[in-house]
């Protein structure tokens, strides 16, 4: 029964084809024959989008990219902290720097004295003890040298009253203006602890700049690639929704058809069941569209904004540049501008320092020193000092004592400190070593993976470049393949379901062409990444 009813739907489907234009055949409705000489019906245009009112997005923000990253790089909790990171290690260099700064002494006292005497010599004219009262102030004026050594200017006054037997002068001012130059010449000569907090300090500066680049180049590239996701997520609605539209269509066409008996009553079953598939994968879609938007939002906007509630709408559309790619360049670039390259290579810096100090510090501490102290005196004289010529005077006189270099102190030296064993410092140069030797390594390896990133990101942006060739080919071969299906079935000859297959497989051609350029532009963005040339290449300042 079921063969000679299919035989019988055969029959009268060719009958029906082979009608002459304007017949009808007993028993079904007529049917009009299109004039061969005519234009063929024109396909559903597809690409321009079918009516999709009913599933329409809401209007939202407009948003570009370039937009979308300034947000980001204003709102970024991370990159305020990283900022905050630099601005403290610019801090460290100047606090390091202060160890050069010069500095200046004074010291001053009064004094009243008496002491019990247990000497003939040391009393007073009536016999009770001396009572010495002094007046007492001295400078120093001490500088620093980048050689590791350090220089002092001195200076000294003093009054004093004392009424002694023997004292000559009462009262009496003594002053000294002096100068004195240590170097070391062994330990702390290449290097010091100046030298080294300073040295240090600037490879920290380094590698907190180099760590703000990282995180501002990760920034930038999680949100492009955030944008295109949502541009990418908006078009898979789109695609889906006109999707949706053809689908409707086509189940009002069949059952059009039904009502006309020209087609069984179960036909409609197809189109219908294709249909909620259809809207299911919508309703997916736009999930998903909301994730996409969420992760957007995410980076770029801050805690309290009322953009959270608002629909974003990107703006920017994907482009392909033929433009061809150097990748030994690519390479020699990434390896001297990659901010985790500079994070590595100011580790070894400031490592290398400490290994230099620590080396230094094994040595024995051999210091030279050189001084040179004038004096002068003067006061009033008592009566033991009746042939004491010269010395009369008051605080200026005693200046002026100085200035005539009568009275003078020369030194030439040095200070030697041997530690016996120096366990200490032999440690502590040993660990500076072995932390030396990590580092190093772990630059090697880092350089190692920057290379096979800019590999593989070249590779990908080759690949991503092909990808959209072979899926905009794809796609004008669903367009075709759906026009000419339509076509025979507007004549009869095909299905629903071959209709309906024909369109799932334009729709899935436009997907593939999203996915294509979503990912040549995430791969764009990889090999800048990569690169090390993000942020130039968006004019973002990297400060």
């Amino acid at each position: 029964m079921n063969s000679l009813m299919r035989f019988g739907a055969a029959c009268a489907a060719a009958i029906l084809i082979l009608a002459p234009a304007g017949g009808t055949v007993a028993g079904a409705a007529p049917l009009v024959v299109p004039d061969s000489s005519a234009s063929p019906p024109a396909p559903p245009d597809v690409s321009a989008g079918a009516d999709t009112s009913a599933y329409a997005l809401p209007p939202g923000r407009s948003l570009t990219l370039a937009e979308a990253t300034a947000m980001a790089l204003r709102k970024n909790e991370g990159l305020r902290s990283d900022r905050a990171g630099v601005a403290a290690a610019e801090a460290g260099v100047m606090r390091a720097a202060g160890a050069y700064d010069p500095t200046l002494e004074v010291n001053g006292g009064w004094e009243k004295v008496r002491q019990p005497s247990n000497s003939v010599y040391a009393g007073t004219a009536s016999g009770a003890s001396p009572t010495t009262e002094g007046k007492e102030a001295d400078l120093a004026l001490r500088q620093l040298l980048p050689t590791g050594g350090a220089v002092s200017i001195r200076g000294r006054m003093d009054r004093s009253l004392n009424d002694g037997s023997y004292i000559l002068l009462s009262p009496a001012y003594d002053t000294q203006v002096g100068v004195e130059l240590r170097q070391p010449l062994l330990r702390n000569l290449s290097v010091d602890a100046a030298r080294f907090t300073k040295r240090a300090a600037v490879a920290d500066r380094e590698r907190a700049r180099a760590t703000l680049r990282a995180n501002l180049t990760d920034t930038v590239a999680g949100v492009e690639d955030a944008y295109w996701g949502l541009v990418a997520a908006r078009r898979k609605v789109e695609v889906l929704a006109q999707s949706v539209e053809l689908a409707r269509e086509q189940l009002q066409e069949t059952e059009s058809r039904v009502e006309s008996n020209l087609l069984p009553a179960t036909e409609p079953a197809q189109p219908r069941a294709e249909l909620e598939r259809r809207r299911g994968e919508l309703l997916a879609a736009r999930e998903a569209l909301s994730r996409a938007e969420n992760d957007l939002k995410l980076l770029i906007l801050g805690d309290d904004d009322p953009l959270w509630l608002q629909e974003f709408v990107p703006t920017d559309e994907a482009s392909v540049s033929e433009a061809p790619v150097d990748t030994l360049s690519l390479v020699t670039r990434a390896l001297a501008q990659r901010p985790e390259v500079g994070v590595a290579r100011s580790v070894v810096d400031r490592r290398r320092v400490e290994a230099a100090f620590a080396r230094n510090q094994e040595l024995p501490s051999l210091d030279a020193v050189v001084s040179y102290d004038r004096y002068g005196l003067a006061g009033d004289r008592t009566v033991n000092a009746s042939n004491l010529a010269g010395v009369e005077g008051g605080l200026g006189d005693s200046f002026s004592n100085i200035g005539n270099g009568d009275f003078y102190d020369a030194r030439v030296g040095v200070a030697l400190t041997f530690p016996i064993g120096n366990r200490a410092a032999r440690g502590s140069a040993a660990v500076a070593r072995n932390t030396l030797t990590q580092s190093e390594a772990d630059l090697v390896r880092v350089r190692k993976i920057v290379r096979a990133q800019v590999l593989d990101a070249v590779a990908a942006l080759t690949t991503a470049t092909q990808r959209v060739e072979a899926a905009r080919a794809g796609l004008e071969a669903a367009r075709v393949q759906l026009s000419s299906e339509q076509d025979r079935y507007d004549v009869g000859l095909s299905t629903s379901f071959l209709v309906l297959t024909r369109q799932n497989d334009l729709a899935q051609a436009r997907l593939d062409e999203i996915s294509a350029l979503t990912d040549y532009e995430a791969a764009r963005t990889e090999v800048a990444r990569a690169t090390g040339t993000l942020l130039t290449d968006r004019g973002i300042d990297q400060d």
